[in-house]
């Protein structure tokens, strides 16, 4: 059977605080979708990841995606999880409610990220926290780098800088 690619515009996921993300309003801007965890040895990457948000604000949206399920190092509530990122990284880029990002309860929107038929681009496995993925500005996924890879990364960089 052949799936037909849906879109990331199309997901619904909801911020920390309940309200939903509406993906459609940062249609022309990449996105860069990362399952963050507070008590990972890829945690400083939240300051990274601010530092990307704050350089190349007007073509890019930084989402973090809080997931417990490598190691229990996201254990806390959606205000722990506010708190924390706010005071320790200066975080103020969307940060949604903590999903599954793989297995049975897998979030949608990890579904799209790691399978091709989905997002029309290749397949993937989320191997662990910091995982992240960008999709350009028109909802295609361009590619997902490993927890090692750091958001200042030439490989992320030079696809931010192209269309500047």
């Amino acid at each position: 059977m052949h799936q037909t690619e849906s879109s990331i515009y199309d997901i619904k996921i909801n911020n920390l605080q309940g309200k939903p993300i509406d993906f459609s309003s940062f249609k022309g801007k990449k996105l860069l979708i990362v399952n963050v965890a507070s008590k990972c040895g890829f945690t400083p990457q939240y300051k990274d990841l601010q530092k990307l948000q704050d350089s190349y604000q007007s073509s890019l949206q930084v989402i973090g995606v809080p997931c417990n399920q490598f190691g229990k190092q996201e254990p806390g509530s959606s205000e722990e999880i506010q708190a924390f990122c706010e005071v320790n990284y200066g975080v103020s880029f969307p940060i949604t409610e903590k999903v599954d990002v793989k297995g049975k309860s897998q979030h949608p929107l990890f579904h799209w990220l790691t399978n091709k038929e989905n997002n029309g681009r290749k397949n993937s496995k989320v191997k662990w926290n910091f995982q992240k993925y960008l999709i350009d500005e028109n909802g295609k996924l361009i590619d997902f780098y490993y927890s090692t890879t750091n958001p200042q990364n030439s490989k992320i960089i030079k696809h931010l800088k192209e269309g500047c």
